[in-house]
């Protein structure tokens, strides 16, 4: 896959279908792989007249890794629980930001249609607010604003996220698939899939050391709400009513605080995108984005 040097960084990235369409740019989320972003999902939004770009954030898969840097997590954490300044932190979402600006310049692309996934919806959240003028439209999913009311779990599955996996590639798929049936605790929930997507995952980047510094630009950044009252992008809001990781909660909040924003709440849909409904989802994704052409 290319490798684009953006933002003092490397990441790593491909794309699907014809560059003169429109460019649709996909952040995935809290230590997930470009691969997240499956291939069908993709080509259904590539067959609809996009140019799908997806890549490695920092600290994940085939981007560069920030090996050795520390940061004090739990002062973070304590501090966005009590509404306190955090102390410092490696890198934040604006940085995120940042770097998916560099691959969009890498690319000679001005302006972009931006999709984001929970951390991946933070992330596009902070490119519209930050700078409006290059987005054509947002679409956050299963997202939240990061404020502390607004942010809701199931403490089971925020507990079963939180603990390391094991490095062991069969541990490794064990604990994916079993985290994986309580983000998406529905009907289209596949287990022989979530294990083989795992495994693939592992093999290609194994890399949980990036999870700590993840975690704390999330929490280091601290909260969008103030922005996404400003924000005057086009903007879809999409949430799984069975999520467990983040709540619908944050999605209604999200699209509450912008104006005109539409929101989407779907059945059978947890913290994640089940298969059976990316050509539903897709579509919804195609017609918002049908917004900026023009």
């Amino acid at each position: 896959m290319p490798i684009a040097s953006a933002n003092g960084i490397d990441l790593c990235y491909d794309t699907i279908g014809d560059p003169a369409d429109e460019p649709l740019l996909l952040v995935m989320g809290f230590t997930a792989q470009l691969t997240a972003w499956d291939d069908g999902f993709c080509r259904f939004l590539a067959e609809g007249g996009r140019y799908v770009i997806r890549f490695d954030n920092r600290d994940c898969g085939l981007s560069t890794h920030l090996d050795g840097v520390t940061v004090d997590l739990p002062a973070v954490l304590k501090a966005w629980e009590a509404g306190e300044p955090p102390p410092p932190v490696p890198y934040t979402l604006s940085d995120f930001s940042d770097d998916a600006f560099g691959l969009l310049d890498h690319l000679g692309i001005e302006r972009a249609h931006i999709v984001g996934a929970s951390m991946g919806g933070m992330i596009v959240q902070t490119m519209a607010i930050e700078h409006p003028e290059r987005v054509r439209s947002m679409t956050s999913i299963m997202s939240t604003t990061g404020e502390l009311d607004y942010y809701k779990w199931d403490p089971e599955t925020r507990a079963a996220l939180s603990t390391p996996p094991p490095t062991d590639r069969a541990g490794y798929v064990e604990h994916s698939t079993r985290l994986g049936a309580l983000l998406a605790p529905h009907r289209h929930f596949d287990p022989a899939a979530a294990a083989e997507r795992a495994g693939a995952a592992y093999d290609r980047a194994f890399y949980p050391e990036g999870a700590i510094r993840q975690t704390a630009a999330i929490r280091g950044s601290g909260h969008r709400a103030d922005g996404l009252r400003q924000l005057r992008v086009p903007t879809l809001v999409i949430h799984g009513m069975a999520d467990s990781l983040i709540l619908p909660l944050g999605g209604q909040r999200t699209a509450e605080l912008v104006d005109g924003a539409n929101l989407l709440l779907v059945k059978d849909m947890g913290h994640d995108l089940p298969e059976p409904l990316w050509p539903f989802l897709t579509g919804v994704i195609l017609a918002h984005t049908a917004h900026g052409i023009g």
